[in-house]
């Protein structure tokens, strides 16, 4: 929370409540700091990141959540310069050599089209409908898929195209390696919202991407003419650190009083009194140095904190409480391969990200897959 000398000296600018202090959280706060906002962020545990947490031992570096990302949003860039913290970043060293296990033996999962088609890891059937694919959908057929598929899965929407085969062996893989997720449990519109749109657009996926590649070659070919702009990373990259670091650098310049850590939220207010539109918003908490219950007052509130976390605070609008059985008790399903597997991959550090380990060793991260029985 701001203090009161600065709240005086800046009596205008709107004060922003943010929970949680995960790198969703953390980016808000820093947006918003950079804007003028007086901003102060809640964190119920001892450390700011969330979910990122980097840790050293022995020369090594590991990540318990996250352990690259992609700069696939410009905003993501633009963050990144603004920051200051490309000269981190570190890139895999070889991080096209990706297998899966197909009939118990690790092949390579091809990176390009003409590696696909020399590969073992489709059969022939399945190529076969791949190259039908922009033959067999039409922009015509787009005009004609019905409301039911707006809330197709992605794994519907591959078998759809490309078949069964090529959801089992390659869709599976990358969802459940990226998402943790089942391709069958997530949405296909808004898990892959641009290959959604190139089926509106085009009917097929290959002739829509093939297109749209073009087109932005001609978009960025005129952008360069106006403007130098850095070159973002293709691929995925970690940090110098682990992905921590992003975390540290997206907090380093918020003072104690705008991050509390060990800061557990207990309840918010909203009420909307007169034609008053300044700090609405009354926020109790408690902190591991002083376990009585403290209030502030801010004029909105961003909540990035867990499901978990927030059906533990009282929560009320103009006196009412304002109820959260809208939140889902789970949000998770079972991951299964068509391989039956312990594990649901294999990350060797040394070779993925050149600095995370060392000469004498190699980290391997074995990702187990686990199933989880909703309540």
């Amino acid at each position: 929370m701001a203090s009161t000398e600065n709240k005086d000296d800046h009596s205008s600018a709107k004060r922003v409540a943010v929970i949680g202090a995960g790198v969703s959280g953390l980016a808000a706060a820093y947006k918003l700091k950079s804007q003028g906002l007086h901003v102060t962020v809640f964190e119920s545990e001892g450390r700011a990141g969330g979910k990122l947490r980097s840790v050293s031992r022995e020369g090594l570096i590991w990540d318990e959540g996250a352990n690259t990302m992609t700069e696939s949003e410009i905003e993501v860039r633009s963050l990144f310069d603004d920051l200051g913290i490309q000269d981190k970043e570190q890139v895999p060293i070889a991080q096209n050599k990706r297998y899966i296990v197909r009939n118990g033996v690790p092949v390579l999962i091809p990176s390009n089209p003409l590696a696909l088609f020399t590969s073992s890891i489709l059969s022939a059937k399945s190529k076969f409908q791949i190259i039908l694919e922009p033959f067999l959908w039409r922009k015509s057929e787009a005009s004609k898929v019905s409301d039911a598929y707006n809330q197709e899965s992605v794994g519907g929407f591959f078998q759809r195209h490309f078949g069964q085969e090529v959801v089992d062996y390659l869709v599976d893989p990358f969802v459940a390696g990226t998402s943790a997720g089942d391709p069958e449990s997530l949405s296909m519109c808004h898990s892959f919202p641009e290959l959604w749109d190139l089926e509106q657009r085009f009917g097929s996926i290959i002739v829509g991407a093939v297109k749209s590649k073009f087109s932005a070659k001609r978009t960025n070919r005129e952008e360069t003419k106006n403007s130098v702009k850095r070159k973002a990373l293709r691929g995925s990259f970690s940090f110098q650190g682990g992905m921590q670091t992003l975390a540290d650098m997206l907090c380093k310049d918020l003072s104690k009083d705008e991050l509390k850590l060990k800061s557990k939220v207990l309840s918010l207010s909203y009420s909307h009194e007169g034609k008053s539109t300044s700090e609405n918003w009354s926020l109790s908490y408690a902190s591991d140095r002083d376990k009585r219950s403290q209030g502030s007052s801010f004029d909105a509130v961003i909540m990035t904190a867990p499901v978990c976390n927030v059906k533990e605070m009282k929560i009320t609008k103009g006196g009412n409480v304002f109820p959260l059985n809208f939140i889902p008790e789970v949000f998770a399903s079972a991951i299964l391969y068509e391989e039956k597997c312990l594990e649901l991959g294999c990350v060797s550090s040394l070779i993925n990200i050149h600095g995370l380990g060392c000469a004498q060793m190699i980290l391997i991260l074995a990702l187990a897959k686990y199933a989880l029985i909703s309540v």
